[in-house]
């Protein structure tokens, strides 16, 4: 019997860095739509978002499946009960990219984003899709130094996301109120992103350890 939780468990981990694996993708594929206006790629961002939607139920339906059938207790319980937590920040973050894509779709034919600024969002979407990539590392190999790593690409994260705050706030921006809303939800949609990737690698080292990891510096 043990044997075979442990197997299911380690399944489990799989999908959900599968999972991980998708929503950087989408990101990718969401920064790109933004960038370039890109509306059929914004679309398919749009479409594709179901499947993270479906391998979310089926997550949960094997952590409820492992709580029910093998009755765990001590380290195995916080491994599933994380589990759960894990599958709302993968779900999260599928959602994020999605909005990414939105707000392209909306502004098609126009870029969302002007020219000053697409080297922010280049940057974070880079940042984002690493940040998903070592996630999933993180969930397969379940070791806490590759969930610790994460910290560093969302450092990276947050000063972009104060850099853009400072041309907005620039009294030389001539872009508007709407394109400053737009560009102001977006770095918070990568902002988040990033965050719930950290959050995922503080989960695995719980799961891992026991112990959370040392609160980040903007907690």
């Amino acid at each position: 019997m043990r044997g075979v939780y442990l197997a299911q468990l380690s399944a489990l981990h799989e999908l959900l860095g599968q999972m991980c694996d998708l929503a950087g993708e989408a990101m990718a594929r969401s920064t790109h739509a933004l960038l370039r206006a890109d509306l059929a790629v914004a679309e398919e961002v749009i479409t594709d978002h179901e499947q993270i939607v479906r391998m979310s139920a089926d997550a949960e339906e094997r952590a409820f499946a492992l709580l029910a059938l093998q009755a765990p207790v001590a380290g195995d319980l916080r491994a599933i009960v994380s589990t759960f937590q894990i599958v709302a920040d993968v779900d999260r973050m599928g959602a994020l990219a999605l909005h990414v894509a939105k707000v392209a779709r909306r502004r098609h034919p126009d870029k969302a984003v002007p020219e000053d600024v697409h080297g922010y969002f280049a940057e974070m979407g880079r940042l984002a899709v690493n940040l998903a990539n070592n996630a999933s590392e993180a969930l397969k190999s379940q070791n806490p130094e590759d969930a610790m790593r994460l910290r560093e690409d969302d450092d990276a994260m947050d000063a972009l996301h104060e850099h853009l705050f400072t041309v907005l706030l620039d009294r030389n921006w001539q872009h508007g109120v709407p394109c400053a809303v737009d560009v102001t939800l977006l770095g918070r949609y990568y902002e988040r992103f990033a965050d719930h990737a950290v959050l995922i690698g503080q989960r695995v080292v719980f799961q891992a350890t026991g112990k959370s990891p040392a609160p980040s510096r903007k907690s």
